[in-house]
């Protein structure tokens, strides 16, 4: 029980049996399933968790689907064949001879340069208790996870144009298959040679006992919630960096400087529920199997909505019916007409149709019910369930963007900074990460319903 209402439990079952990727149409989630057993349902498969990128609310625009293993979410589940590895030795190269030497193996391998034309070689053998997922913005087969830079309101204007800051082999997964709630994330992944080149200008150092590590160009940031992400009852936490070798480290002065932060050594690199990951132009939300069966799921979010409508919502002016939308698409809510579209002021959380009552300029408006003069926006759902802390009623709004969640949900995000371009910290909605604006950043919203 959550928010007084009983929630159900998800049966994931979009996968494919015969093929190394399934896919669905809409880009909404990727289940990550290799040498699947098309005997074995994907109700019995042991499910690790859900990685989910903010800023796509459920789906990922048309023009973004030029690569079926680039989602909005990814189902990460047991393999039936482990693909883990761990480290076996390590050894000392001439840099002349680093290449030769990686290439000659089939094994997996980190090769780290240093300036006195020295190189040192970390191989890496299978590991039959872990299964590993690799995520970056490569389209090669290496990489299990496609993810690309997260523009606020999913912009795709200049994007051409705009270099991107997520590394091609951004990080990589290493889950246990004995024990499924514990994944680890480490800095970096391989290519399809199976290697890591750490070069010159990367951050590296050697550990005490003679252990050899670094970071990547621009980081891998993670932030654990210090608390429960289910009900939003979190202290503040702190975003860490994690090593190529998984060790965790205080930020750096800037994203790419040379000079490493302060290792910490009572905190860990594995995931918890509610973890965010930040690879520098995009943030992934970490949602354990476990968490996910106590949150809503999509079914529950609908629900909520038609709790609403059935309310029968009215515009003060134009005294139509309102219909709060329980799609969203790219073409926002084709489910309902512009006349049934809810509007919100955002300055004192009236909601209203359409109408040019008190229009003052492009972006102000005054408030027809309390003469409140503010900005106004198009109400949208929040319909990715994995950013919901709770099941609450959907009473809140983000500001500027009009994105619909519960209170303890929009509360939950206000209160949390995340990175923003290379050297920035913002408060975003999860749903568009568009920066937050007001002196709270959301609003609440009041209806005219239940009038008959």
């Amino acid at each position: 029980m959550i928010g007084g209402k009983k929630l159900r439990k998800k049966c994931f079952s979009d996968v494919s049996s015969h093929c190394s990727h399934a896919s669905k149409s809409d880009g909404s989630e990727m289940p990550i399933l290799k040498e699947q057993n098309s005997n074995c349902a994907a109700s019995e498969k042991v499910k690790y968790g859900e990685l989910v990128v903010l800023g796509y609310n459920g789906f990922l625009p048309e023009v973004d689907r030029w690569c079926r293993r680039r989602r909005s979410k990814f189902v990460l589940y047991k393999r039936d064949s482990a693909s883990g590895i761990k480290p076996s030795r390590h050894r000392a190269v001439p840099s002349s001879l680093a290449s030769k030497a990686i290439m000659g193996t089939k094994r997996f391998s980190i090769s780290y340069s240093s300036p006195k034309d020295q190189a040192t070689v970390v191989e890496y053998v299978p590991d039959d208790n872990t299964d590993m997922f690799q995520i970056g913005r490569s389209a090669n087969s290496a990489i299990d996870c496609v993810v690309l830079d997260v523009f606020p309101g999913n912009l795709n204007v200049g994007k051409e144009s705009v270099k991107s800051t997520v590394s091609r082999f951004a990080c990589r997964l290493i889950a246990d298959r004995t024990s499924p709630h514990i994944v680890r994330i480490y800095a970096a992944g391989f290519d399809s040679s199976r290697n890591i080149f750490v070069g010159e200008e990367a951050t590296t150092w050697q550990n005490e006992n003679t252990e050899i590590d670094g970071l990547t160009t621009n980081g891998v940031l993670i932030w654990h919630p210090q608390g429960t992400f289910l009900g939003g009852e979190i202290k503040p936490g702190w975003w860490r960096e994690v090593s190529i070798g998984g060790k965790i480290y205080s930020l750096r002065p800037s994203r790419c400087a040379r000079e490493k932060g302060k290792m910490i050594k009572d905190e860990s690199n594995i995931l918890q529920d509610g973890t965010l990951i930040d690879i520098c132009g995009a943030t992934l939300l970490w949602r354990s199997d476990e968490g996910l069966k106590k949150s809503p799921t999509k079914s529950d979010l609908e629900e909520l909505v038609d709790e609403l409508n059935s309310g029968k919502p009215v515009c003060p002016v134009g005294l139509n019916t309102l219909v709060i939308p329980r799609k969203v698409t790219p073409d926002m809510n084709e489910d309902v007409s512009e006349k049934q579209q809810p509007y919100v002021y955002l300055n004192c959380g009236h909601v209203q149709g359409s109408h040019n009552w008190g229009e003052r300029t492009n972006s102000e408006r005054c408030c027809p019910v309390c003469w409140t003069m503010g900005p106004v926006v198009k109400l949208c759902m929040g319909m990715e369930p994995a950013f919901y802390v709770d099941s609450g009623p959907l009473t809140f709004a983000f500001n500027p963007c009009g994105h619909m969640a519960s209170e303890k949900t929009v509360k939950y995000w206000v209160n949390m900074t995340i990175p923003h371009g290379t050297n920035d910290f913002k408060v975003l909605c999860p749903f568009c990460v568009t920066p937050l604006a007001g002196s709270t950043g959301y609003v609440r919203l009041i209806y005219q319903d239940h009038v008959d």
